[in-house]
């Protein structure tokens, strides 16, 4: 989870609040994964859409996410749970590494709990955000 301030898009803020809601009458009900991103999303600063950087993750970009220990690469696109494919590197916002992404910057690094401990990434680049794009209905 981040420890420092975020950026939300005001848009993916209502999509995210959405989500929360809906998934609270769903297998998710009582799930840290919405407890986290609930925690992340009360911390964001609220942007507007066309004033977003272009730097930073929202929903529906593709990131590349280093490893500094392994220096391996790993590229993920960050969507809602009814779109997440694993093998299509389509993650969901409700996984521990779309949350740790969801508003980070390009060159921040964040921590992960995995069975084996911790796992360190850095977001390398972003290789398509939709705002950047124009795409605000994303």
């Amino acid at each position: 989870m981040n420890t420092k301030s975020i950026q939300i898009t005001e848009f993916d803020l209502q999509r995210l609040n959405k989500l929360l809601r809906v998934a609270e009458h769903t297998d998710y009900r009582g799930s840290k994964y919405l407890d986290e991103l609930r925690a992340e999303l009360d911390c964001a600063q609220i942007v507007p859409s066309k004033s977003v950087s272009q730097e930073v993750v929202t929903m529906n970009s593709t990131v590349v996410l280093l490893d500094p220990m392994t220096r391996k690469e790993e590229i993920f696109t960050l969507v809602f749970p009814e779109d997440a494919d694993i093998g299509q590197g389509r993650i969901s916002v409700l996984a521990p590494v779309g949350t740790a992404i969801l508003g980070c910057k390009i060159g921040d690094s964040f921590e992960l709990k995995v069975p084996a401990g911790k796992r360190r990434l850095k977001v390398k680049r972003i290789l398509y955000q939709p705002e950047a794009a124009g795409d605000y209905h994303l």
